[in-house]
Order: structure tokens, then sequence, then C-alpha cells
């Protein structure tokens, strides 16, 4: 198991960072960057640190290893970065009071690398470094001023075995234009660049509440079937659900109206929703411009009237 300190300012946006991160290949000029390289020495079980904004604000465990991808949707974050470069999932646990490094750099100060280190002895993040290693001792000492347990980190967030993964990532070693069908396939499953689009967007189930991200599905709001590539890879084509949620979404049992409304059709069964426990008279927040196009469509041709 290897620590990792990763500065995020330029993507950060939320409590909690989403499940992944992603860098280019190399730098705008060609040339190779040791942070991006670090990308392909990420291992799954390894430990991540986020910092952005002056806080070490969520501490993660890797899914598994890093491997081609499009650039997720940043929007103008990362503008000049290439469109091809390296995805990690990475699940992150929030730290309910972030670490501000520069009030314990009389403990972190003496653990820092030499070389490529993400701090300067002050406390202020080194400009430039993005990925970078540091030692066991340091990791140590960041989670034990997290105040969260290892145990705990690791129930939460501990990588979830997908035998799929290695199939896909020897696709990629094979034949370099799998990379779209490979990201198309997990994008059918719910995984990889499709949902870290989503999760750029969605932060929870709108219907339950749910937060934990591995308990939620990305859902598709214009099936698969009938989307454009581009379609299957938006993340404004995607919802965050909860698993029975999502089973009434896709079958065409209950919609969404732009405005948050709950849409529910007369073809369900109300012992469903009172097995269920489901409440679906609250509003549950006004969707994006971009998500009411495909919301739309699920209403015309998937909700069942």
């Amino acid at each position: 198991m290897k620590y990792w300190w990763v500065n995020q300012n330029q993507t950060y946006k939320y409590e909690v960072p989403g499940g992944f991160l992603w860098s280019p290949k190399r730098n705008a000029n060609g040339n190779r960057n040791p942070f991006y390289d670090n990308m392909t020495r990420l291992s799954a079980g390894d430990i991540v640190f986020s910092f952005a904004e002056t806080l070490i604000r969520a501490t993660g465990v890797v899914q598994g290893a890093a491997y081609e991808s499009p650039k997720p949707d940043f929007k103008a974050a990362g503008s000049n970065w290439s469109n091809i470069g390296w995805f990690a999932e990475v699940e992150f646990v929030p730290i309910q009071k972030p670490i501000a490094p520069k009030n314990h750099m009389d403990l972190i100060g003496p653990l820092l690398n030499q070389v490529y280190a993400p701090l300067q002895q002050s406390g202020k993040g080194n400009q430039g470094v993005y990925l970078t290693e540091v030692s066991r001792e340091l990791g140590e000492l960041l989670i034990e001023l997290s105040h969260i347990s290892m145990d705990f980190i690791w129930s939460a967030a501990a990588p979830l075995s997908n035998l799929d993964d290695t199939e896909t990532e020897r696709m990629v070693e094979s034949d370099e234009s799998a990379l779209e069908k490979v990201q198309l396939i997990k994008a059918r499953r719910g995984q990889g660049l499709f949902k870290a689009n989503v999760r750029l967007i969605e932060r929870r189930c709108r219907v339950t509440g749910l937060e934990t991200p591995r308990h939620l599905i990305a859902s598709h709001i214009k099936p698969w079937a009938a989307s454009n590539d581009a379609e299957k890879l938006d993340g404004a084509n995607g919802l965050l659900l909860s698993p029975h949620i999502d089973h009434l979404f896709d079958k065409g049992f209950i919609s969404f109206g732009d405005r948050g409304n709950v849409i529910v059709s007369n073809e369900l069964d109300p012992s469903v929703l009172n097995q269920w426990n489901l409440n679906l008279s609250a509003n549950v927040g006004e969707f994006e411009s971009r998500q009411c196009k495909y919301l739309e469509y699920h209403r015309d041709e998937v909700f069942i009237d």
C-alpha cells in the first residue's frame, strides 16, 4: 500500500471529490510530467489525500489501476489539457474537520520528501504538483490528524472486486482503438467515465437522499439503446439512484419533471411504495437545463402513462 497526495485545486467543486482522479499523459509541450506519470503507479488499496483550497478535505482508497480515458467533463477547468489521459477510480471519505497543513508544519515539515514535495515549509501548496507519493510516516500522520480510523476508511471505501476490469484493461493494452469501446462497456454498467461525469453533476439519490456512491447506480436517463455514443458518456444523461429507485425509473414507473416533481405511473402498484416506504410527493430539486432535454425524452418515450 502506498500513500499519495493529490492537489485538486483546478477541479475542486464539492466537499467530497468525485470518485476518480484524471490527468493528461504529458504536458502541453509534449514533455513527460512526473506527476502525471505517477497515475500509472496507482494500485488498488492505495490511500490518497485530497488537498484543495489550502485544506486536506478527504481521504480515499484507489479502486484499481489507472487506464486510458477521455477527459471527464470538467467544463472550464483543464481546458488546456489534452483530451486523452489517465483515469483512476477512487472512493473518497470526507474529513469532517478538514486538515489545515499550515497549522501542523512542525509535524508535517520533517516528513516531506526533498524532491516533489506537495507543500512548502510554510504550509502552502507547491504549484505544479498534481499527484505525488508521500512517505508511510506522513500518510499515517495525516490519518491521525483526520481523526478517521483506517478501519473506517477501509470499511467505507475498500476496492470492490470487478472481474471485468482486467479484461477491459487488456483490451486497451492490445488495441489503442479499443479505448472508446472500453468506456462504452463501462458506461453500460454505470461505471468508468460515465459515472465520473454523472458524479460531477449529481451527489446523491434524489429520492432517498443516499450519498454513498458505491451503493448508487449511475442510471441513464435516455436509455443506453436509444443514445448515441456521445450521449452514452454524457454526465447530464445520468442520475445517481438507489437500486430500487433505479428499477422504477428504468422501467418507466416513475419519471421527473424539470423542476423536481416526481411523476408516478398509474401502472405502479401502490403496495410497492408502501412496502418500500417511499413518499414520492416531495420535490427532489430542480434539474440543470442539460439534464432537462434527456428527462423530456424519458417522460415521452420511457414513462408509462
